[in-house]
């Protein structure tokens, strides 16, 4: 008998894909978590693997056409591996539900956002009973607290907030994540302390609208806890490095900016997502601020935390945009003079409002012209703040090899900038140190290492077993 076949002796492979955006990430190392406790083993090739996860997003319309692409080129590995099992995860399963399997049968197992916790169970299912598919409509468990499989020992996301209340025009997520709910506090504190004994000195608070975080959880009344949560964190022991995404501008409250130049390890970045400088533009994607109140809010953080680097998100060509929306877009922009930009081609999401504008759709050609000007803005500001930064030691937190060059590290500031450095020897993932800083370009930096500040202090974790029933 094959033992990469179920009854077989070895261990069976399991290889997870990701598609999309860190609480997705944060999902996958779930998944892959609670395959490890499963007894299944890692592998780092779809063609070694007797289980493959893809973990889908559904956020622009290629994450679509990227999966169902993905998935006809799977059936060749199925049919040449009968005991291969296939399953479609996250938000795209919780959006398509049954057309997966309709679009491609070769799939084992669909589910969805709200019911990652039953990933082994539901593949141990499709084992014994053919495919299956399991859609909730409500979150049932939360994800952070299943068992997880990180790929750095040194470094951990942290979901405090599932789902999202807000109605963006463009945004498919309150669909297939769900209303927001926020997890308690002292269940948030304990797996930051955990991780701190293992070792862990970096974490990534994630949320839908992360910044809102505590507003479900008193009774009668709305108190966002978000400004709370970060100091008790600030306070845990070992803990060097507290980041998060995304924040959303309207509730970019005082008392946040506060801790964020008071706690030692709130990092200073702030990712502070835009989509539009166009007022008329940001009231038909009811975004909830106009491009004034942003900048304002922009400057209040940038008044008080010292060396602030922010990033941000643009939408271009949303349905509707004048060239004078645009022009104001890029004005503000300028004012702004961000970090670094995530810029997006609109892309219509079926079940949004927006995708229902189809007689104010920009016209490609239009868009093409107003990116490449965007992004030329764009460039300009992220190469002039690199530049500054020439000459200045900077703490870097290293991360491992250049994927391009084993001989060249790479590692992240505290403003989440990228660095690349050589080193004799080469400190490992998860060591602190200095480096200077001797190049600039729009989306990295070049430095000397001069020495280390901190060893990794990150054990292996074994993730634990989980019951069957």
């Amino acid at each position: 008998m094959d033992p990469s076949l179920p009854g077989g002796d070895a261990a069976r492979r399991y290889f997870v894909r990701t598609y999309g955006c860190q609480m997705n990430e944060h999902d996958s190392e779930r998944i892959a978590g609670l395959l490890e406790a499963d007894g299944m083993e890692r592998c780092e090739s779809e063609d070694d693997a007797d289980v493959i996860v893809l973990n889908t997003c559904c956020i622009r319309e290629n994450a679509d056409n990227r999966l169902y692409g993905h998935l006809g080129a799977l059936t060749h590995l199925k049919r040449s591996r009968p005991g291969l099992q296939i399953a479609v995860a996250g938000c795209l399963a919780q959006k398509d539900r049954d057309a997966i399997q309709e679009r491609a049968p070769h799939v084992d197992a669909v589910f969805g956002t709200h019911n990652v916790h039953r990933a082994a169970e539901l593949l141990r299912e499709a084992r014994e009973q053919g495919p299956v598919t399991e859609i909730l409509e409500e979150l049932a468990e939360f994800p952070s607290a299943l068992p997880a499989r990180r790929d750095l020992a040194h470094s951990a996301w942290v979901a405090i907030q599932i789902g999202c209340d807000n109605s963006c025009a463009f945004c498919i997520v309150p669909a297939v994540r769900g209303r927001e709910v926020n997890r308690r506090m002292g269940d948030i504190l304990s797996e930051v302390e955990a991780l701190g004994r293992d070792g862990v000195t970096e974490i990534t608070l994630l949320g839908q609208n992360v910044n809102s975080y505590g507003r479900d959880l008193d009774a009668g009344q709305w108190r966002p806890r978000f400004a709370e949560l970060l100091r008790e964190l600030d306070a845990i022991e070992g803990l060097r490095r507290i980041r998060f995404t995304s924040p959303h501008p309207k509730d970019l409250r005082p008392e946040t900016i506060a801790a964020m130049a008071e706690c030692e390890s709130v990092c200073e970045h702030l990712h502070f997502p835009l989509q539009s400088g166009s007022d008329r533009v940001l009231a038909r994607m009811h975004r909830g601020y106009t491009a004034e109140r942003y900048l304002d809010r922009l400057a209040s953080a940038r008044a008080a935390v010292d060396d602030l680097a922010v990033t941000t998100d643009i939408i271009v060509g949303f349905p509707g945009e004048s060239d004078a929306d645009f022009e104001e877009t890029l004005r503000v922009v300028m004012e702004a003079g961000f970090d670094s930009a995530y810029t997006f081609v609109y892309s219509p999401r079926s079940g949004t409002e927006a995708a229902g504008m189809v007689d104010e759709f920009v016209p490609p050609q239009v868009i093409r012209e107003r990116m490449d000007r965007l992004v030329e803005v764009v460039e300009g500001s992220a190469l002039s703040r690199a530049r500054a930064r020439v000459g200045e030691v900077e703490e870097v937190l290293v991360e491992g090899a250049s994927k391009k060059d084993p001989g060249v590290l790479t590692g992240r500031t505290r403003q989440n900038k990228l660095v690349h450095f050589r080193a004799d020897p080469l400190p490992a993932a998860g060591t602190y140190g200095e480096a200077r800083i001797t190049e600039a370009a729009p989306h990295f930096l070049m430095g000397e290492w001069l020495r280390q500040t901190a060893a990794p202090r990150h054990r292996t974790r074994i993730p634990l077993a989980v019951s069957s029933s």
